[in-house]
């Protein structure tokens, strides 16, 4: 079958689109024949180095992914043909986490395009527990990006931070596929909402999807912009995945007894913690990273429910994969970079 595979560590060089044995599905799995997949960070530090996450090469890349069933291994939940999606996330099943209904938490877990084959080719064999029904409103691309994207957005907004209607969110790095997905949920769930970037013209889109305050953090000081737009009183939850550059301007917009949730460090992983700020303004620090069997669940009704498509920059054919990751690389994009298979 064709695939996109890593044959090294490095730039596009080792990233290489070829001939891949077709999987195997085990016991309870089921294959997907895949028609679109996105382009995520983690694809690039798989390339980049990929250092601390246990994998061999060749490599197939890729997290997320839609398309349709092409064996269901006597599944009865599925028939072959069937429109589905993907969760990246494979768990054991048997751990204390995963035995409590938190199988993100597992123990022995292992990612697509990880620690095991990945999505960026035409079939991939995982659990059927894994795979869902694909929103009918939304293509395969735009179904794609809802397994990485929106489900760590959900974990993060829904889950840890229990955003809620009356209240406010500063989100960081609007134009990002999670920052959009945050956004989209944060208003969906009726919070007032505030982004940041340092593009103005990423600004006017996020302006134009409707979020209520747009900051340039460019041109200005974002806890002293926050204040402004909250008569002084900051914002209740924060949503970053940017890391040291923003880390204290995420803690200085808080409100007193505010909740941070933070997934990625783009910028690095080791900011000053400001403890003092931290115990005297009794703040909640949140990690978060994707979301379980059970928010996938959520999320989907959730989509269905207020009907959310997610925002696409550019969509690439399989074989113009490093043109997709130079894209992505570049930071220049607004909402999710796809792939077509």
């Amino acid at each position: 079958m064709k695939a996109v595979f890593l044959q090294g560590h490095g730039g596009n060089e080792v990233v290489q689109c070829g001939e891949q044995p077709r999987p195997t599905p085990g016991p309870g799995e089921v294959l997907v024949r895949l028609r679109a997949s996105t382009v995520n960070q983690v694809d690039l530090y798989m390339r980049n180095s990929g250092a601390g996450i246990t994998h061999q090469l060749p490599q197939i890349m890729g997290l997320d992914g839609a398309g349709e069933i092409e064996s269901t291994a006597g599944d009865p939940a599925f028939t072959v043909g069937q429109r589905v999606l993907v969760h990246p996330g494979i768990a054991c099943g048997r751990c204390e986490f995963c035995l409590r209904g938190q199988d993100v938490l597992c123990t022995r877990y292992s990612l697509l395009g990880e620690h095991r084959h990945g999505t960026w080719a035409q079939v991939v064999a995982l659990p059927a527990s894994n795979v869902f029904c694909t929103p009918t409103h939304l293509d395969d691309v735009q179904a794609a990006a809802l397994g990485v994207n929106h489900l760590t957005a959900w974990r993060m907004v829904v889950s840890q931070a229990r955003l809620q209607p009356w209240e406010t969110v500063l989100i960081f790095g609007i134009g990002g596929g999670v920052s959009l997905a945050a956004l989209q949920i944060a208003q969906a769930l009726g919070a007032r909402t505030l982004v940041t970037s340092r593009h103005a013209d990423k600004l006017e889109r996020a302006r134009a999807l409707g979020a209520d305050v747009v900051i340039d953090s460019s041109r200005e000081d974002v806890a002293k912009a926050v204040m402004s737009h909250t008569a002084g009183r900051g914002v209740d939850v924060v949503i970053e995945n940017v890391g040291a550059a923003v880390w204290s301007s995420a803690l200085k917009s808080l409100v007193r007894g505010g909740r941070i949730v933070t997934c990625g460090a783009t910028s690095g992983d080791q900011p000053g913690a400001d403890l003092r700020r931290l115990f005297i303004r009794q703040l909640q620090v949140m990690g978060s990273t994707l979301g379980s069997l059970h928010e996938m669940h959520e999320l989907l009704a959730f989509v269905n429910r207020h009907q959310l498509t997610p925002v696409m920059d550019q969509v690439f054919e399989l074989d113009q994969v490093h043109a997709a990751l130079d894209r992505l690389d570049s930071g220049l994009q607004f909402g999710k970079v796809g792939l077509r298979i």
